[in-house]
């Protein structure tokens, strides 16, 4: 059972990595901080904002540009917030994915050079490999002409 729990974490922490090493967490770090003090701001401007979590809401809408209307700014500062909290949204929704993505296609470029250097490697000590070797490197060459 714990290894099942280990393994449906794993994405989650995978992702976390990635962030982490791409200095993506900061900058979703920031995009957090940006959605909390604007909905604090949107709270005391807005007359139709009474709490945090109505403010967090707006802010959230604000910044995925879904806009349910539900709330919207009157104010001129809140209209100052929330166009604030839009350009944060699209360059934050904009930015990470891009940043995974490309980190994914470079990680799966070098596996694919390791996989390879390791297969040339191979090939140049080919008499030198024992039966189970040469097996291994048949079997791998055949699976590698069907994904083709």
């Amino acid at each position: 059972m714990k290894k099942e729990l280990g393994y449906k974490k794993r994405p989650f922490y995978r992702m976390l990595k990635i962030l982490n090493r791409t200095g993506m967490l900061k900058v979703l770090s920031v995009y957090i901080s940006v959605i909390c003090i604007g909905a604090v701001l949107v709270m005391i401007f807005e007359p139709k904002v009474n709490n945090f979590g109505d403010g967090l809401w707006y802010c959230f809408v604000s910044s995925t540009t879904i806009g349910f209307g539900d709330f919207y700014a009157v104010s001129p500062l809140g209209r100052i917030v929330t166009v604030a909290v839009s350009i944060s949204g699209i360059i934050t929704v904009a930015i990470i994915p891009g940043v995974i993505v490309s980190y994914y296609t470079e990680y799966l470029h070098l596996k694919e050079n390791e996989t390879i250097s390791t297969f040339l490697e191979k090939l140049e000590n080919l008499p030198s490999l024992s039966n189970n070797e040469l097996k291994d490197l048949s079997d791998r060459v055949k699976r590698y002409n069907k994904k083709k």
